[in-house]
């Protein structure tokens, strides 16, 4: 069953769902992007993986009069890119491509600080870098400046941000709003070959079909997070309720 919205579907920003479509994007892009490239290009996924200490309650298994004592463990998080090579010559990284996850957007986390530091790293190579934020939700996290965006591009729900190495300080951005279709975006690769067009809503769209989604019924008592405005709120439930998954109003 397709996806009920136009384009980003809501109700999947929530964590109980993102991760899952997180690594079906990337997985897609990748399948998508190695079609289309030409034969001295490929795509490969890269794995980003850190460790959060998490402190928890421990709670001894029999009813003994003393407070819960604290254990430190650790959690392992992993994050997938997907990233472009060429062959031409000595193979090089020429386009790092990064799906946007909530501890990216999540201040203070590790998460958020090892992105931020390839972030960096990315734009200080002769390497492009691709953005896609599909949360709207979290601090503001793509390389391009949050006030020149919305200055240029007005208020959005969404974006994709691109930076070219070779056009230093230049930033490229898809604005998308909710009830939008995602865009069709330009890939670029080494300076003098054209860029690949990826139709991210496809992506998205194929992402949908092969995930949980539907089985899951992510409409059912639930609301998108972070709360949709009141125009938007009041759409998306519309568009739930004309295509039978939520109960009529009244």
């Amino acid at each position: 069953m397709p996806s009920p919205f136009p384009g980003m579907d809501p109700y999947l920003e929530n964590p109980e769902f993102f991760p899952d479509l997180h690594d079906s994007l990337i997985g897609e892009l990748k399948r998508t992007l190695q079609t289309q490239l030409p034969p001295t290009y490929f795509a490969m996924t890269r794995s980003r993986v850190w460790v959060d200490y998490v402190e928890r309650p421990f709670e001894p298994d029999v009813n003994v009069l003393r407070s819960p004592r604290r254990i430190i463990t650790d959690d392992e998080d992993r994050e997938l890119s997907a990233e472009i090579y060429t062959v031409q010559g000595e193979r090089r990284l020429v386009t790092a491509i990064e799906v946007l996850s909530p501890s990216n957007k999540a201040r203070g986390t590790d998460g958020r600080l090892l992105y931020i530091r390839k972030q960096r790293e990315l734009l200080d190579s002769k390497a492009h870098l691709v953005e896609i934020d599909l949360l709207r939700g979290g601090a503001f996290t793509s390389a391009v400046p949050r006030k020149r965006a919305i200055e240029e591009a007005g208020l959005f729900d969404y974006h994709v941000c691109i930076h070219r190495y070779d056009e230093l300080g230049k930033f490229f951005v898809y604005p998308i709003l909710l009830r939008q279709r995602l865009p069709k975006i330009a890939i670029p690769l080494s300076p003098g070959d054209a860029p690949v067009v990826l139709d991210m809503q496809g992506v998205f769209d194929r992402s949908y079909d092969d995930g949980p989604y539907a089985r899951l019924s992510p409409y059912i008592d639930r609301t998108p997070e972070p709360s949709l405005r009141p125009d938007d709120a009041a759409w998306a439930t519309q568009r739930l309720r004309e295509r039978g998954l939520l109960p009529p109003a009244g």
